[in-house]
């Protein structure tokens, strides 16, 4: 018997078993993207969980122990991480996974981004992001370009297992095509509708699916509601008739429910993450909740 477990562990360090690759995403969002497209080939972890607002992450040390051992790091980009991943990246000492390097993708390569700001950029402006909007794992058709732009990378840099990623990413995408068929269905009767957001988050859902966004709850991107913008504001909705006010789960609703009470729209609390809410486990679980919430509302 002895003799038959030395031969055994003889035989498994002859043959170790391939490492899966350990990939770090900085949301919730990227990791079900990654652990779609990867499957059993990959081990991911998130930093920012998805009932957080992923613009304030503390760059907690154990972040950093996470990021020492990655193969990968995919980000959202387009500046979304830029008061955290940097200090986090150098902290991790990680050569891998540094900007340029071949263990770093910026998601956003993928996708056209919308509300590209022109003109003086400057803190009078609020916290705008000069890249474009980041929120775009909101529009189901940028989930596909992710998924597609993170097959690319695995297979780069993890060769033996490329037809697993194929498979996987066409597996992904087949759901994806069938799930789009749905929620554009159920999304057709709010078509030009009319909407309050209280930042700029749900604009690319808006986009995918035909509503408009009228005006935010906030002044500027990351300044709270004033007294003298929820007026303006409110009368702005109620004139354009204005359905819902949308409001991510972080955001304190009090400032969005003046504006409902003064116009006579609705405020609707919407998951904006994978792991915003209780069963939103997977990227199509998170369209699932949101196209339920805003046309139940």
């Amino acid at each position: 018997m002895t003799r038959f477990f030395l031969a055994l562990a003889m035989l498994f360090a002859a043959h170790p078993a391939a490492a899966a690759v350990k990939v770090v995403t900085t949301t919730q969002d990227l990791a079900a993207i990654v652990e779609a497209v990867g499957g059993s080939d990959v081990s991911v972890s998130y930093i920012s969980r998805g009932d957080l607002d992923p613009h304030f992450v503390d760059a907690k040390p154990s972040f950093m122990v996470k990021l020492a051992s990655a193969d990968l790091v995919v980000c959202v980009g387009l500046e979304l991480e830029i008061g955290w991943l940097p200090s986090l990246l150098t902290g991790s000492r990680n050569p891998k996974v540094q900007p340029g390097a071949a263990g770093y993708l910026d998601a956003s390569a993928a996708i056209s981004p919308i509300e590209k700001p022109t003109g003086a950029i400057d803190r009078s402006r609020g916290d705008i992001h000069p890249l474009g909007n980041p929120h775009y794992w909101l529009d189901p058709e940028n989930g596909r370009k992710v998924a597609r732009l993170v097959a690319q990378k695995l297979t780069s840099i993890d060769a033996a297992h490329s037809a697993d990623y194929a498979k996987n990413l066409a597996t992904f995408e087949s759901t994806l095509t069938q799930k789009e068929s749905a929620w554009a269905a159920k999304m057709a009767p709010l078509k030009d509708a009319n909407i309050v957001g209280y930042h700029s988050t749900f604009n690319y859902f808006a986009a995918a699916y035909g509503l408009h966004v009228i005006g935010f709850v906030e002044p500027k991107p990351g300044i709270p509601p004033t007294p003298a913008h929820t007026l303006e504001i409110s009368q702005q909705a109620k004139d354009a008739h204005a359905k819902l006010v949308l409001v991510e789960p972080y955001h304190n609703p009090s400032g969005a429910q003046a504006i409902a009470d003064a116009s006579g729209a609705r405020v609707v609390i919407v998951p904006t993450s994978v792991g915003s809410a209780t069963g939103i486990d997977t990227y199509f679980d998170l369209f699932d909740h949101i196209v339920s919430t805003v046309t139940g509302a």
